[in-house]
């Protein structure tokens, strides 16, 4: 029996679908994937709740309705390959391997990359390949992407990842300082990379990016 069940379900009903989030299918992924079994187990009763929580490396697992309203805005149906930048705890990306097709994730810190794997492959999720690396570089070999998300804050959208997006792609991103940011969906209208709609999701706040289009440290 799932004792977590009723609590992710009233996650749903109470932080995510009462807040806007509507596409049936991320409401759905957000019902199935145990957010518990992502989290420090002395932080485990926390699982379900409104906010973000912190993992090992000084890293976080975001608050729910934040992964819900990114996965939303990448509007997935199926058949996309998305690229995650910043793999963390593993938790967006099971939500992301939920919807996709496939989805190809990039971890700066090798013990989270492991771990991650570790928790995608108890729940018999295969559809995800993590590296270790620096994110902001994407992953070119793999390119294009139907979807690209940023799960760590950047100064600005790096453009190796807008030059990875496939036209009519879309890229969701918390842009800013290191304080304070604002998430952005980016859609990618032709092949000229500067024609992007850019549409304004609201405030938010990420641990930085670390890398070549982020900070150095």
């Amino acid at each position: 029996m799932d004792r977590y069940k009723k609590p992710r379900i009233k996650m749903v009903e109470t932080q995510i679908r009462d807040r806007g989030i509507s596409d049936a299918r991320v409401l759905r992924a957000m019902e199935t994937v145990p957010r518990h079994l992502f989290i420090d187990e002395g932080l485990i009763e926390q699982a379900y709740y409104d906010s973000p929580l912190p993992i090992e490396e000084h890293q976080t697992i975001s608050q729910p309705y934040i992964v819900a309203l990114m996965t939303e805005a990448l509007e997935i149906k199926g058949r996309e390959r998305v690229l995650e930048v910043g793999t963390g705890s593993g938790y967006q990306t099971a939500v992301l391997a939920f919807l996709a097709d496939r989805v190809f994730s990039v971890e700066r810190i090798a013990s989270l990359a492991t771990n991650a794997r570790r928790i995608l492959d108890k729940l018999n999720i295969y559809n995800v390949a993590i590296r270790v690396g620096d994110g902001s570089y994407g992953w070119r070999e793999e390119a294009p992407f139907d979807g690209i998300i940023i799960t760590a804050a950047v100064p600005e959208i790096p453009q190796y990842l807008v030059d990875q997006l496939a036209v009519g792609g879309r890229m969701v991103a918390p842009v800013g300082d290191r304080d304070v940011q604002t998430l952005y969906k980016l859609t990618r209208l032709t092949e000229n990379p500067e024609e992007i709609i850019k549409e304004d999701l609201g405030g938010c706040r990420f641990v930085s990016l670390i890398g070549e289009s982020g900070w150095r440290k």
